[in-house]
């Protein structure tokens, strides 16, 4: 057993809440999960990514659980107060307990082989609803997600606390530009579509629904391009049955995906 670490401003303390940024993300190949739900997932799911938890003391349910979860994949737990703990944690009232995970190396060819259903983002800014999205991409079957061009960062600690787990889940790959996201989505077989209000509405387009499908959403605030929406051919939108002027990214995102998932299923 460590002895638990106490000192809030230890190098190792500030070199974990330095994980926060992107660019100590990119340099060291590691990322923040806060909160039990997200660090059992990771546990579970993918416990070769965990180099390391940090937990407070406590008999929490989580505590035994979480405790389990490390012994079996030897992932090393180190106990913290919960000083130190919040100086680690992005949030302003962690959960007690934090893990510094390794960023999964997947390429676009390895997230997408043998996909049928795929969400990309395309230059989506927030974290809340990348992270949303991503979720739903999980709950709705979907085999991988891509984030590609200015997207924000997927292992940005707002991300991965919003996808409650659901990083753990499916493949997550990266791009810098859309066309080689759509180029690689149709090499592996998958139709490209657009979510875009100036597209079929997908009441007139489930037939099309039901092969192999990656979705494209674009950015909140002004969607995809027309060069964009060139690239990946067809365009599909929700429909408006009430006043409402447009929906949220999200949940537009989660409405298609489960159209989708539907429509495969049928």
């Amino acid at each position: 057993m460590h002895e638990l670490i106490e000192n809030p401003k230890a190098p190792r303390v500030k070199r974990v809440a330095s994980l926060a940024k992107k660019k100590e993300r990119n340099e060291t190949g590691r990322f923040l999960v806060e909160g039990p739900q997200a660090v059992r997932e990771l546990l579970a799911y993918r416990p070769r990514l965990a180099d390391v938890v940090y937990a407070t003391t406590g008999d929490e349910a989580w505590q035994f659980e979480i405790d389990n979860l490390a012994a079996q994949a030897g992932v090393e737990i180190e106990r913290v107060t919960p000083q130190v703990l919040a100086a680690m944690a992005e949030t302003v009232q962690p959960q007690g307990v934090v893990a510094v995970a390794r960023i999964p190396e997947i390429t676009l060819t390895e997230a997408l082989a043998g996909a049928k259903l795929v969400a990309i983002l395309h230059e989506v800014r927030d974290p809340g609803n990348a992270g949303t999205v991503l979720r739903a991409a999980d709950a709705a079957g979907a085999d991988a997600v891509v984030f590609s061009g200015e997207s924000i960062d997927p292992w940005h600690p707002k991300v991965v606390r919003s996808t409650t787990g659901s990083l753990f889940h499916l493949p997550v790959a990266t791009a810098a530009s859309l066309s080689e996201v759509v180029e690689a989505a149709q090499a592996a077989g998958l139709e490209t579509i657009a979510a875009d209000v100036r597209g079929t509405e997908v009441t007139d387009a489930r037939e099309q629904l039901r092969g192999n499908v990656a979705w494209v959403f674009g950015n909140e605030a002004r969607g995809l391009g027309e060069t964009e929406r060139a690239v990946i051919g067809r365009s599909i939108k929700l429909p408006i049955f009430g006043e409402a002027e447009s929906l949220n990214l999200a949940t537009a995102a989660s409405v298609l995906l489960y159209e989708t998932a539907f429509a495969q299923r049928a």
